[in-house]
This record gives C-alpha cells, structure tokens and sequence, in this order.
C-alpha cells in the first residue's frame, strides 16, 4: 500500500469502526500503546463520576447493598469471563496481576507438596519471574525457578520435581503467542499444572481456558480491556479445583461466610476463596463501565482486525523504513503473534521518544525494542499509514538523534 486513500477506504469498510467513538482521543494522536495502558472511554467517566457523587456521596455504606459493591469483584468478573473463554463464575477481579499471580502459584505448589521446581521463560514479564523466585524462596525446601528460553525446551524441562509451569499466552517484548492447548496437554502428562499470565491477551485475541483445561490464569484490566491505570486483575481458577485449591492470602473477602466474623478461616469453595481484602470500589467501577463495549463486539472481529492491522504496519515499515538499521521482532505468523508488532533497532529508546513528540506514541522495551500495539477497537487503518510515515521521516532525517530524545524518563 502506497496510498493514504487505501488506507482511508478500509476504514470506511471496518465493521468495528463506529467503536472508536466511544473512546477520548485528542486530535492528531495516533495511539499505539494499548498494550501498556488503554485509553478512558466516555462512559467510564460518567460511571466513576456517579460512583463518586451518588454512591459514595450521597448513600454512603448503603452502597455496598444497593449498588452491588459487595458484588463487584464477580459481576465484572463475569464480564470478563467470555474474553477468556471461562464460565461466569469461574472469574474474579481483585487485587494485582503481581499479587494474583502470587496465590495462584502457591495454590498450584500446594497441590504438587512433592515438587520443588517452577518452570517459566527467561523472557517473561519481570514482574512473574519476581514473584515466583519470592515465592520459591519463601517455600524453602529447595524451591527453585527453571527458567527455558524456548516452549521447544519444555518438555525437557519438565521433569518428576516440576510443581507447575508459569507462562505469559502473548510474549510483551515480541508478541509470541503460545499454543495454550498444546503446553497445557504436555504439562498435565507431566504431572504438572499450568499458570497462565493473560495480560496481553485478554481483550486482544480470542482466548479458551476451558477448551484448553487450562488450571489458573491471572491478568491485567488495564491494557486491552482498557479499565484506567492501575485497574484492578483478574484470576481464572478452573471450576474443578476451586474447592480444592489454596491460596496463602486468607483474607475476610475469600471468607465461607464473611459477615459471620468468625475468629478462624473458613475459605469458600468456590472461586471467591481466592479473594482477599475489601475491593477497591472506584477502580472496579471504571473498570465494570469499560467493558460494557465488549457486548457489541465479538473477539472473531477483533482478531480479523488485529491481524490485519499488524499485518500492514509490518508491510509499510519494511518497504520504507527497511533501509535504517531495523530489525523485525516479532513472529512472522500472524497466527503466532498477539495484537502487537516489535523493531529492534540499537537506537530504540530515542527513535520512540521522537515518535511520540509527533503524537505517535508506541513504547520502548530494554534493550533495544521498538513496541506497538494495534487494539481494533480504536486503532484505524489510517493510523497505521501516518504513523510509518513518521517514522520513515524521523529515521530519514535522523530527527531522533536530538538531544532530548535522550534523555531517559523514571517510566519507559
């Protein structure tokens, strides 16, 4: 594609084009950074604006009864479910991706009391190989973390001691998807059981925990389902295992009876068990409110988009920007790849910073990745066109050599 109007044409053609309306985008932006923080719809706005003034202003603790607070965590749970291919009780939202990812790995150590070994990849997210080497370090007896470099060396690292298999459905820095299905059925011939980080899948690409008897999945509200920053997590706990599975942080919320308040634990059993605290009302509100979009959207459409969207993006930059030193980071298959694209480039960091001072924002990834994300429920096709437009120009003109652009921020 060479023609801008190409680009236009498809987007008079987009079925899911009218749903860019309902988000606040200033004029001129072209946001590819979805994958790190989605952008505020109107209506989540007006939602956290009643929360505030008529919930808690006016009703006070009533609210907790006559807005469903108390609920909270499980109705937008049951919002997510379908994204993720899980039941409407099967979900709940509470707490962090890093704290959810913590009880659902010491729910699945627990169930394997004869395994020492966690198993996940050395290109991770941080933050789950943190928690994990934590959480093995705070088990003791020889609790350890095996780290691979690739899903072709799972099978032989999952051996007799390997308690559970921890990884991210779509890689953050190239947006490699694994087969779900495939690493699940090789982990439970192991004897094993499988955590599943979904935060860059979940409202991304379509997603089959029960298809894919998948054990425990946590993720972030934040990204693609585009709930604000910091929003509240969810955890998928299998419905054979909610009655039998354990998690450490036995707070008064995953109580049998919490109103009771009994002097002693007694968990619930069903997925609620692995709620902890009271619920952080105002980010479950802006999150509750976000994701009432997905009821006019199926994933399928997403997906087609998402795919699409990619796919001319790396057409574009590779037929104009081949020439400047970048180096595709991604899967080449599309089947293999989530709703993001990466450039290695040496000068990585500058080249972003000068492309979000022209209103293109993407994202850095040490140490040398140039990240973009395409969520279709916002991102046009004209977008695509201009942004590689820029970036052909700012590579050209090496614009990105500026002082300024160098100068690196606390957050990247």
């Amino acid at each position: 594609m060479t023609d801008r109007n190409d680009a236009l044409n498809l987007d008079r053609q987009d079925r899911l084009a009218p749903l860019r309306d309902a988000f606040i985008l200033r004029d001129g932006l072209i946001y590819l950074d979805g994958n790190s923080l989605g952008p505020m719809q109107a209506c989540v706005a007006e939602r956290v604006q009643r929360c505030l003034e008529t919930e808690w202003g006016r009703d006070l603790i009533a609210s907790w009864n006559t807005a469903g607070w108390y609920r909270m965590p499980e109705t937008v749970g049951a919002k997510i479910a379908p994204l993720i291919g899980a039941g409407a009780g099967d979900v709940v939202v509470t707490d962090s991706t890093s704290v959810n990812l913590f009880k659902v790995l010491a729910a699945a150590l627990s169930m394997r009391p004869d395994r020492r070994v966690i198993v996940s990849e050395r290109s991770n997210f941080p933050t789950d190989l943190y928690i994990a080497e934590g959480l093995a370090a705070f088990a003791g007896k020889g609790h350890h973390l095996r780290l691979i470099d690739s899903t072709d060396e799972l099978e032989g690292a999952i051996d007799a001691d390997v308690a559970a298999v921890m990884l991210t459905h779509v890689n953050y820095r190239t947006g490699e998807v694994h087969d779900m299905e495939n690493v699940t059925r090789k982990t439970h011939e192991a004897g094993a059981v499988t955590v599943w980080d979904l935060a860059h899948s979940a409202g991304a690409l379509p997603v089959d925990l029960a298809a894919a008897e998948a054990d425990f999945a946590i993720g972030c509200g934040y990204k693609y389902l585009n709930g604000g920053p910091g929003a509240p997590a969810f955890v998928y706990v299998a419905p054979r295992l909610q009655a039998e599975a354990m998690q450490p942080l036995s707070g008064w919320f995953g109580h049998s009876a919490p109103f009771e308040m009994r002097p002693s634990f007694e968990a619930a059993t069903t997925i609620h068990r692995f709620l902890t605290g009271t619920p952080p009302v105002l980010s479950l509100a802006a999150l509750d409110s976000a994701l009432d979009i997905w009821d006019r959207v199926s994933m399928a459409a997403v997906r087609e988009k998402s795919v699409k969207l990619c796919e001319l993006f790396i057409e574009l930059v590779e037929a104009q920007c081949g020439a400047h030193g970048l180096s595709f980071a991604s899967p080449r298959d599309p089947s293999k790849r989530g709703s993001q694209v990466c450039f290695a480039h040496e000068d990585a960091y500058p080249i972003i910073q000068a492309m979000i001072a022209r209103g293109v924002v993407g994202d850095f990834r040490a140490p040398d990745i140039l990240r973009f994300g395409f969520a279709p429920l916002y991102v046009r096709f004209v977008d695509v066109f201009d942004a590689v437009a820029h970036l052909r120009d700012i590579l050209e003109t090496q614009e990105w050599r500026q002082d300024r652009y160098m100068v690196k921020s606390a957050v990247t």
